[in-house]
């Protein structure tokens, strides 16, 4: 038992006592609420199935699960009752007693404790957005222009809960980016004082003397790529420090802006260092062939250092922006409460 996930404990109590006492509901609802908020859809799914009337369940503020799961972004509950918020109007329509619809509170700021899940401003406010949308699917657009007691729409809401938001996430951007172009920038100086500076000079007709060797070769080719991939990650770099930074460009422009010039600077990189390391072995190593392994050891320190600085960063961005947090997944495939079961319309 000690062994154990705190969730996966949490799970199996609960999985127990939805079968020994299946009938009592009110013992249900703190338990719920619970897993609604930390995001254990397993306990979810299992008191839903043992006991759908505890859909109903409210906290002491009157919100539902529904409303938790949106409020608190626990998105693997969301898909989990996904289905029936979409065909079960009394869901769809609950508002609290501010007269904010689902869509409204998908537009307030998230605690505290869910945006630091994510690491960066910038990805919190598109993870905020991704949310927003979403909810959004599940309304007509006529729908998103109701106004809540303060006569916000949630489109206001939304703007008003993420200003700071915002502001942080255009400062985070161009950190960034002006860190990683003065890289890019360095990168473009080396290598193009590289290509017109033939290592070993020119025969009387112009031509490289070291041009049939075939170190040579692989200097000049990844010269040029280094140069060619270099000066692409500036350019990219540079249209995110010039960019309008609304709320828009924070879902899909900026973050795909900056995956493509990280990725563009780490094969740079690379093949920046496999022409100097050509030109050492071409240079030194027909004499002292000792020298080779020295040298391609020394050629893989720089790109290790930016690979473990860089690559975290570059792998949240993927995931937040081209895996999708919503829709069918397969951890649903092995939950009771799916599409088939309609036992929860006559709850509504």
């Amino acid at each position: 038992m000690l062994h154990l996930t705190f969730s996966t404990l949490y799970f199996l109590v609960w999985k127990f006592l939805a079968v020994t006492d299946g009938q009592r509901n009110d013992g249900y609802r703190s338990s719920l609420i619970q897993a609604v908020l930390q995001g254990t859809y397993e306990v979810v799914d299992e008191i839903l199935f043992n006991s759908p009337p505890t859909i109903n369940c409210e906290n002491d503020e009157g919100y539902n699960i529904i409303q938790l799961a949106i409020i608190n972004r626990s998105e693997k509950v969301y898909n989990l009752i996904y289905h029936i918020i979409e065909r079960t109007k009394s869901y769809k329509g609950k508002e609290d007693s501010f007269d904010n619809t689902l869509v409204h509170l998908a537009g307030k700021l998230a605690p505290s404790f869910v945006l630091e899940r994510t690491t960066g401003a910038a990805l919190q406010l598109q993870r905020e957005l991704l949310w927003f949308e979403e909810v959004k699917k599940l309304f007509l657009p006529i729908e998103l222009t109701r106004q809540n007691k303060y006569n916000e729409t949630p489109t206001m809401v939304f703007t008003k809960e993420h200003l700071d938001s915002i502001k942080q996430g255009e400062t985070w951007m161009k950190t960034t980016a002006e860190s990683c172009s003065i890289t890019a920038a360095l990168i473009v100086t080396v290598v193009f004082a590289a290509a017109i500076t033939v290592p070993g000079g020119n025969q009387e007709s112009g031509l490289p003397l070291f041009k049939e060797k075939s170190a040579f070769t692989i200097f000049a080719v990844s010269n040029a790529f280094s140069l060619f991939t270099s000066a692409t990650a500036l350019l990219l770099f540079l249209s995110i420090l010039t960019a309008r930074f609304s709320e828009k460009d924070f879902l899909v422009s900026l973050p795909r802006r900056l995956i493509f010039g990280l990725l563009m600077l780490f094969i740079s990189t690379t093949a920046m260092m496999v022409a100097f390391g050509a030109i050492l072995v071409l240079v030194f190593c027909d004499q002292r062939p000792w020298m080779l392994a020295p040298i391609c050891a020394f050629s893989c320190l720089p790109i290790s250092v930016i690979v473990t600085i860089k690559v975290p960063l570059l792998v949240d961005l993927i995931q937040s922006t081209y895996y999708p947090i919503f829709g069918k997944h397969s951890y649903l495939e092995s939950c009771k409460v799916n599409r088939k079961n309609t036992v929860f319309m006559k709850y509504e």
